[in-house]
């Protein structure tokens, strides 16, 4: 699901499938060696902001403000220093009673009334049935970006990134076939380059909006593919959850597997995380904004990408796809750049990037690699959804008062 300057992205459905539960490197980014880590499994070691250099009273200012809602509907912050979790608290909302009337209103974030895809249903959202499993939005874009650098650099993704996206497809049965969409590439889909004419710049109650309009078909890869050109290939961001769903079609085309299996395998079951993931009414991996994780394993993804691909020994997802993720490839919206479903917001205090995997109503992976220090936040604002990044940003950046993963002195 979409993070917008002024809106929220819907993402509309109605038949659910079964999940499991169960180019160049970015300036200036320094992941500690692996072979000093401390790896967590199901859970992180606990430790005090203090132990790791961090000033324990700038946290707790920035805990008071989410526990009194001037960050309306919080649902959790942790922050992880040096492979220690040395912060976290959960905020309790009742969204149950807050969204009450929006569950039984037919809008744009509730077109069927039932199911996965009513965003106000407290059965679904934001926690998947009553578990700590929480919804990740269009972090699961990020994490399908994951995926495929996995499979690649396992041997079974084997197209190249600048593999046309129509070899996919039988192209008698693609509308709109023009030379800009014959030049569209594997990297542009994950670069959000297309040049497919999608608008999700409008409202989400707007009928031109193409995120309402593909999820109120049952195929949204075809309704992805047949849309016209508006652009060359590579030259201009246009935000498309539309596009992004097009990675669960391509990476079972290319290696004749299910991308959430796949995940589970190589990528959620190395790093003990538990899951649940989405699909589309034709039963495709709603790799768009489907997944639901826990607090504490959005951090394992930060983690992973601290280290190179590197977890506890095994090299998960190569090097090199790590780099080319997080290298800014095209300028994006809010400031931010964007490298394979990463957003990259540049620091204003020495060049370099802050990574982060960004999602709809509050959901945030924050990666500081100079600092080696991640944050998370969920939450389910999902009627405002302010663009707060910069602001959580220079809240946090204070409270480290040692570069080093030392105490403080």
């Amino acid at each position: 699901m979409r993070i917008k300057k002024s809106a929220a992205l819907l993402v509309l459905g109605s038949s659910v499938f079964a999940g499991s539960i169960v180019p160049v490197r970015a300036q200036n980014s320094r992941p500690t060696a692996s072979s000093t880590a401390s790896w967590p499994a199901h859970e992180w070691t606990k430790g005090t902001p203090a132990s790791v250099g961090i000033d324990k009273k700038i946290l707790a200012g920035l805990d008071a403000d989410l526990s009194t809602g001037k960050y309306p509907l919080v649902d959790s912050f942790a922050v992880f220093r040096c492979g220690i979790e040395v912060f976290d608290h959960a905020y309790h909302h009742d969204y149950g009673t807050i969204y009450a009337k929006e569950a039984k209103t037919r809008g744009p974030l509730n077109a069927r009334l039932t199911g996965p895809y009513n965003y106000f249903d407290p059965t679904w959202h934001p926690y998947y049935h009553g578990t700590d499993l929480h919804t990740m939005q269009s972090v699961t874009k990020t994490v399908s970006s994951i995926t495929i650098g996995i499979a690649i650099t396992r041997g079974d993704f084997k197209a190249g990134l600048d593999t046309p996206l129509l070899e996919y497809f039988d192209v008698a049965k693609v509308k709109n076939v023009d030379d800009r969409k014959r030049r569209i590439t594997l990297r542009h889909v994950l670069t959000m380059s297309t040049g497919l004419d999608w608008n999700e710049e409008v409202a989400y109650d707007d009928p031109k909006n193409d995120a309402d309009l593909m999820e109120a078909t049952d195929d949204w890869v075809q309704y992805v593919i047949d849309r016209p050109m508006a652009h060359e290939p590579g030259k201009v961001f246009n935000y498309s959850s539309g596009g992004s769903e097009l990675l669960a079609y391509i990476f079972e085309k290319e290696t004749g597997q299910d991308i959430e299996k796949y995940a589970q395998k190589y990528l959620f079951a190395p790093l003990s995380m538990d899951h649940y993931w989405k699909r589309s009414p034709m039963g495709v991996v709603d790799t768009e904004g489907g997944l639901f994780l826990r607090t504490a394993d959005l951090a394992k993804l930060g983690y992973l990408y601290l280290h190179h691909g590197m977890w506890d020994g095994q090299q998960i997802v190569s090097k090199d796809w790590v780099q080319q993720s997080i290298a800014p490839f095209i300028d994006a919206e809010e400031g931010f750049q964007y490298g394979y479903k990463w957003w990259l917001l540049p620091r204003t205090d020495k060049p370099g990037f802050i990574w982060m995997a960004r999602g709809f109503g509050g959901q945030r992976l924050m990666v500081f690699p100079e600092e080696n220090l991640i944050a998370v936040f969920t939450g389910w604002d999902i009627l405002k959804d302010p663009p707060i990044d910069r602001e959580l940003v220079n809240r946090i950046l204070p409270a480290v008062h040692a570069q080093s993963c030392g105490a403080e002195k």
